[in-house]
């Protein structure tokens, strides 16, 4: 049976769903907020492919997500299935045109290894950015030699919490190959980028207010689709923290850990920043924990005596500006609790921070490991956003480390 006796039934497409469909570019990148329409809208392109003859092949890092686009190309494909012009796989989420090339499948990708064997002329990497760079550069890009096929990815910049499950040896290898598509010249790669609001159909109710239940690096992140890198004003970037990254602690002469309170506490309080830095016989420093929660006073006091104990810190320092000499005495609750030495903060946030962002500059400060949420608040604050309070808690050691054989009074 032809594929004239059936038409596809898919969603109407938004706008700027419709930019990327539409689109003839060989390699799309695309940078989407959540919900906002990017699975959707590569269902639909996958499902124009299929009907046109190609075969397409869809991979994301989890099943959740091949499910999701697995119910829309399914929907779209239901009237050619129901009069058996198509033969459709549950368990291998494919459908095809008996006896012919032309098929549409979903594959799970966490391993890149699981699309060897495989081929397509229309490849959509989804959630790209959770998955190592050899789906396409060692297994993806070969695929499509022998029809010189078309590529697109897709991805939503990790969060400080999502970059954690990347199975990407670079956690940016997504942002940086957006970068490189927007610079070509040739028309070979486009980029297109929207957020979550340009999601007609997402309740702007429900999204203002997941709004207010994350951070605001979370926001630009996965709401307004914004990578680290584009965020102007930022006193860190994130090649200069991966640059500076070690995987291990050198021999140290002082460790510190500062804490930055709470202001209040309870279910809705904001996080109590606490930070563990060193510094080595060279002046440089190393932050080596970035323990920050959110919690009583109590709560907090007693995670960061844990912390002076278990690195056998030489000092603890806490800001004095919310609470002040009760953060000291509420950590002397505490078993085990050092003297602390509180900082009365009376300068701006941007003006203590910027001597310790040049201390980055000139190569003297080392993150031991990864620390997505610290490094979030770090590649993504800049002046009039909410009160980083890990941010700041790492300000408060390092400067109290005197990095450099100098010494800061930026406080």
């Amino acid at each position: 049976m032809s594929s004239q006796t059936w038409k596809p039934r898919y969603r109407t497409p938004h706008p700027e769903q419709v930019r990327f469909i539409e689109s003839r570019a060989k390699r799309k990148v695309i940078r989407a907020g959540r919900r906002g329409g990017k699975t959707v809208g590569v269902a639909i392109l996958a499902v124009r492919a299929f009907v046109a003859g190609r075969r397409v092949l869809y991979a994301t890092p989890t099943q959740d997500q091949v499910d999701a686009f697995w119910f829309e190309v399914k929907a779209a494909l239901s009237a050619g299935i129901d009069t058996g012009a198509l033969y459709k796989n549950e368990s291998s989420h494919m459908i095809e045109r008996a006896g012919t090339k032309n098929r549409v499948r979903a594959k799970t990708a966490w391993n890149a290894d699981t699309l060897r064997g495989d081929y397509a002329d229309l490849l959509i990497l989804d959630e790209y950015q959770l998955m190592s760079e050899d789906a396409w550069g060692v297994v993806g890009a070969p695929m499509l030699l022998d029809n010189d096929g078309d590529a697109v990815f897709v991805y939503t910049p990790p969060s400080i919490r999502s970059a954690v499950g990347s199975k990407a040896h670079d956690k940016r290898h997504a942002a940086k190959l957006f970068r490189r598509a927007a610079a070509d010249t040739t028309g070979r790669w486009v980029t297109f980028h929207f957020g979550s609001h340009s999601n007609p159909y997402l309740s702007p109710v429900a999204l203002a207010e997941l709004t207010q239940d994350i951070t605001q690096a979370s926001i630009r992140q996965e709401i307004d689709a914004i990578d680290t890198e584009d965020v102007p004003g930022a006193l860190w970037k994130a090649e200069q923290l991966d640059a500076l990254r070690v995987s291990k602690v050198p021999d140290l002469v002082r460790i510190v850990v500062a804490v930055d309170p709470s202001v209040t506490s309870g279910a809705g309080s904001d996080e109590a920043g606490i930070v563990v830095a060193g510094i080595d016989a060279n002046h440089h420093g190393y932050v080596l924990e970035d323990a920050s929660l959110r919690g009583s006073p109590h709560t907090w006091a007693s995670a960061a005596v844990a912390l002076y104990n278990k690195y056998r810190a030489d000092m603890m320092v806490a800001e004095a500006n919310q609470g002040g000499d009760m953060v000291a005495l509420t950590i002397g609750t505490i078993p085990g609790a050092p003297f602390v030495r509180l900082i009365h903060a009376s300068r701006g946030k941007v003006v203590r921070a910027e001597p310790i962002a040049s201390y980055y500059e000139n190569g003297l400060v080392h993150h031991v490991g990864y620390f997505p949420e610290l490094e979030g608040e770090l590649t993504t604050y800049v002046a009039g956003g909410n009160s980083p309070n890990r941010l700041d808690a790492m300000v408060y050691a390092l400067t109290e480390l005197k990095l450099g054989n100098r010494i800061l009074y930026a406080m």
